[in-house]
């Protein structure tokens, strides 16, 4: 069974990791990049973010991306990183919304109301069956047509990303606290059993860490 941390233990760790969260961007920014642009935000109205951290990559969404009339609400774990993260928002006023919850799937938000549903380096914090409970959630929070737009670790794609990953998950599997709970996923083998057809699918490195970023549609129910 795969090893990761508590919500209470994810929650002490990243409250202390707050103010340095975007230290990580070094190897995050290619990943959320190629995310962004392949994620069609121009035309999106209405954004969920499930963990958004600090808020950066919302106020991206809104600087450069999203139009005047988009709506964003986000889910986020950590007291620290919500005060940051509204802080950073609070020019938006009520296009945007950080929500402080105990880090489980959102079950209590209205199904068909997103057109987006983002979550970028989260789902490598999760298990398995919460993975598959969180994609469930995206998949009824989505309109028909509207877009999974993820990205997390992955083991990588060249020998150099496949020796560091394969060192990290070694690390992970007996220390997760020392890596943030995070592990390299394979984020496509969690959509085998979902309604989606997946639009986009591409790994990157940056000085031997690798992502994966994947943008799925969810298709209308049966």
């Amino acid at each position: 069974m795969t090893k990761t941390l508590s919500h209470q233990e994810a929650r002490h760790f990243y409250d202390r990791l707050a103010a340095r969260l975007d230290s990580q961007s070094f190897y995050e920014d290619i990943a959320i990049q190629r995310l962004t642009e392949a994620g069609g935000f121009g035309r999106a109205e209405s954004v969920f973010e499930f963990g958004c951290g600090t808020g950066r990559l919302a106020l991206d969404l809104f600087e450069n991306h999203l139009g005047e009339a988009a709506r964003y609400r986000a889910h986020e774990l950590s007291p620290k990183m919500v005060a940051l993260a509204r802080e950073r928002l609070e020019p938006l006023g009520e296009r945007a919304r950080v929500i402080l919850t105990t880090g489980r799937v959102p079950e209590n938000e209205i199904s068909e109301s997103y057109d987006r549903f983002v979550s970028t380096y989260v789902l490598d914090l999760l298990s398995e069956a919460q993975i598959r409970d969180l994609l469930f959630e995206a998949w009824r929070m989505l309109w028909p047509g509207g877009l999974l737009c993820v990205a997390s670790l992955c083991p990588g794609a060249t020998p150099i990303s496949r020796t560091v990953m394969s060192a990290w998950s070694r690390i992970a599997a007996r220390r997760p606290a020392l890596v943030g709970g995070c592990r390299p996923l394979d984020l496509v083998s969690f959509l085998d059993a979902e309604p989606w057809s997946v639009l986009y699918c591409e790994t990157v490195s940056r000085f031997g860490v690798a992502s994966e970023i994947l943008i799925a549609e969810r298709r209308a129910a049966a």
